[in-house]
Parts: structure tokens; sequence; C-alpha cells
């Protein structure tokens, strides 16, 4: 057989075709889980109004926080990008978030030289003020940077990002140096059209900058799905349920993250999957999880970080139009089908990779994210050579984890630096869970 390039096979297989843009047939259009989904309608995107502004924005928003690579991981491979951009603008989406530090610092720029082909009133663009504590002037840099990348001169969605570990921090970072009074300035100015923040951490800190100087916020990101509309893991985030009824007391617009939670509401156990195939026989657990976010009528955008081309096409599907969810789906989903996944052993990693680069070369999300495949495969194995699919189980762990991530750069090399953990959004003690997996892993290599 010839050796293609990954580029190849994707154009080869339809994926990342830009001719898809227009004329799709639904025969060449496949879900993620590689099931037909239909023709993927250009007119049909349901669409939300910003009170504040009068933006209307597309539910559908594009994360840019996983763009395709490079085959050899050096790079953001820019071709795909474009293609992916151009097919979500074509068949109506418009909302593109991106941020200084997603993708090893690149996605700015990559996000800006594919919107950059398009006129500049067919896209609504955001990002975020990422720094850490310092003096004005580094936060002023970092923002006329993200216009530079960009290509914009100005922005339409701007966020003080990730807030929520402590009042101190959020005092340090954007009140004590100036920088919140700045985007004030330059929000009326007309450089920043929309001015809001997202959220990770205590309850306390939310309501505090929620409330802070009756600062009237345009917008609010805030991670919500069904396992955290009531189960939001403690320490790590504050139920959806509470942030999303005081945001709406506020009249604050909500923006969603992590809809899938970092892919595991795709990819949900089998007892699960079963409960919602009975409703809906032929939906896939990730059309479930966006209709889901996507049906309460404050939400303005849902982002989701679409690396495939069959990605976006499924999600388009699900948001042109919403159908939103009768009140028996969500009290399926919050209810039996939640008490499956807390019940489970997930580490509660989103893979949202800002715990990376580990300085010792490590690759943490791709690691939580194949033992968290398993575990929603039902192949996590508890009682070794007594079960009766051992070997199978255990080949699908061992081979699927070499062939996931490089042997180097597994959780047995992880040294417990802790460099990581303060990094986590969703407070995960990292070194820990590396070494529930390395452990897991070596009981599987020492038995036969």
């Amino acid at each position: 057989m010839k050796n293609i390039t990954r580029r190849e096979f994707l154009k080869a297989a339809g994926v990342g075709a830009a001719g898809l843009a227009i004329g799709c047939k639904s025969g060449n259009v496949v879900s993620a889980e590689g099931g037909q989904i239909g023709e993927v309608p250009t007119d049909k995107m349901t669409y939300r109004t910003n009170q504040h502004t009068g933006d209307v924005v597309s539910l559908l928003g594009y994360g840019c926080m996983r763009w395709p690579m490079t085959e050899d991981g050096s790079a953001i491979d820019q071709e795909l990008v474009n293609e992916l951009v151009d097919y979500a603008l074509a068949h109506g989406v418009n909302y593109f978030d991106t941020a200084p530090v997603y993708i090893r610092g690149w996605s700015e720029a990559a996000t800006g030289r594919a919107l950059a082909r398009h006129p500049r009133e067919s896209y609504f663009v955001a990002t975020k003020a990422s720094g850490g504590p310092g003096p004005i002037e580094n936060g002023i840099a970092m923002y006329r940077r993200s216009l530079e990348a960009l290509q914009v001169d100005y922005l339409d969605y701007y966020l003080l990002h990730n807030v929520g570990g402590s009042i101190e921090s959020f005092h340090a970072r954007f009140i004590d140096n100036g920088l919140l009074d700045f985007f004030i300035e330059e929000k009326r100015a007309g450089r920043i059209r929309n001015l809001g923040w997202s959220f990770h951490g205590r309850r306390e800190v939310f309501d505090y900058v929620l409330a802070y100087r009756d600062i009237q916020w345009d917008f609010c990101q805030i991670q919500l799905n069904y396992q955290d509309w009531r189960n939001a893991q403690e320490g790590r985030n504050v139920d959806a349920e509470y942030l999303y009824a005081e945001l709406e007391k506020k009249n604050v617009p909500s923006i969603i993250m992590e809809p899938l939670l970092g892919g595991r509401l795709a990819r949900v156990p089998a007892q699960a999957m079963e409960m919602m195939q009975a409703v809906r026989p032929f939906d896939t657990a990730a059309q479930w999880a966006f209709r889901y976010a996507g049906t309460p009528s404050g939400v303005l955008t849902v982002l989701s970080g679409m690396t495939y081309m069959e990605h976006l096409q499924e999600n388009i599907r699900t948001y042109a139009p919403l159908e939103p969810l009768t009140d028996g789906e969500r009290e399926l989903l919050e209810g039996p089908v939640t008490e499956v996944l807390v019940d489970s052993d997930y580490i509660q990693c989103t893979t949202c990779q800002y715990c990376m680069p580990c300085p010792y070369g490590l690759d943490i999300p791709s690691t939580f994210a194949h033992y968290n495949k398993i575990v929603s495969d039902g192949l996590l194995l508890s009682e070794g050579s007594g079960d009766p699919d051992y070997l199978a189980a255990r080949r699908a762990f061992l081979v699927g984890y070499d062939r996931s991530v490089p042997k180097l750069r597994q959780a047995s090399f992880c040294t417990e630096c802790g460099q990581c953990v303060p990094k986590c959004p969703q407070n995960i003690d990292i070194p820990a869970e590396m070494r529930r997996v390395d452990a897991y892993a070596e009981r599987l290599k020492t038995k036969s």
C-alpha cells in the first residue's frame, strides 16, 4: 500500500477538504463516531443576541485551543486551520475564541491568519488577558500583541482569563496594577466591544468578581455541562446551576466552555449510552451534551475545540437548528446518566493543556485522555487476570498507551515536581493521578 501523509489521508477521506463547504452531499458527511448525520446545512444555524451590544452570535462557537498540528507536532497546520475556519463561516459559525497561552502561544496568530482572509464584520473574535500578577505594562503589552496577532484593530470579546483561584490573585492580576481600569477605557474607546471574564475556582471569588464595583459585565465564560450542573468537583469548580442562575440575576450572558468535559461526555460508559439511546436511538453522546449546553436561553454561545472536520460537521448539525432538550431528557442527563459518570473512575481532566509544557517533557493531557478512554470503554480492570476479558483489556491499555503517548513522555517518568498543579483550572492533584496511571500500567505489565 502506498504511504500517504496525514493531510493526504484526511483529504482522501473528505476530512478537511475546503470543497465540502459548498454543495455538501449527505453521503460524504459522517459523525465523529463514523455514523451518517445527513447534509450539513448552511442556513439553519441557531443564533443568540447579546442584549448589551446587539451582537447576533452563532450558538456554536469555535474554541481555538485544539487546532490541528503538523505531523511532527512542531507547528499548527495552517492550511487545515484555514479549511476549518472557511467551513465554519460558510455554515454559520461566527464566534472564535482563542488566548495568548493556547497551543504553546501559537493559537492567536494561526486564528488571525485564517480569519483575516474574511470580511471583518463576518466574525466575532474573543481572546484573553492571560498574564499573571505584574506591572500594568506587561498586561498592556499582551493586549496589544493579541491585536497584532489577530490582525484586528478591535476585539469583539475580551476576557480576564481564568479568574477564581482567590480574591487576592484577582486583585494582583487586574486591580492593584490598574489593568482592569485600562480595559474599561479601551472599551469606551471602542477597541474592546465586550468585556468579561472566564471562571474556574471558588464560589466566593465568583460572587466577588460578579459584584465588583457594580460593573455591568457584558458576558462571563463558565464551565457548564450536565455532569457539572449539580456535581462539579468539590474544590475545583462550582455547580453550573449556581453560576448560571447568578449570571441571569445580573443580566450577564453566559458563554459555555467544556460542554463535553474535555471529551468525556462524548465517550460515556455503555450503561449511560444505553439510557440515552432508549430515548433517541440515533443521537451520539456528544449531540446529547451539546443540546444540553445550548438549551438555556441565557447561553450566548457554546465553545467547542474542534480539531477535525467531522467534529465541526456534527456540531454544526446539532445546532442548525438546535432542538432544545425536553424536561424528560434534561432529567435523564442530570439524574441517572450523571450518576453513572460520577461513580466511574475518570480523572477529571478536560485536556485544556494549561499544565503544559511539562518541564520534564511528559504529555500529561494525553496520558489522562488515554486512561479516561479505557474507563469510558468499560475496559478498566480491577482484579487483573481474574477478569475473563483480561488479555483483551490489558492489550487495549498497554498498546493504546504506547500509541497515544511516547514512552519517554508517559507517567512513569513523572518526578512529582508539582509545577503543573497550580496551572490546572480543575485543581487536579496531577502528580497523584500520574502515580495512579503508572501504578495501573505497571500492574498490567507484570501480569500475563
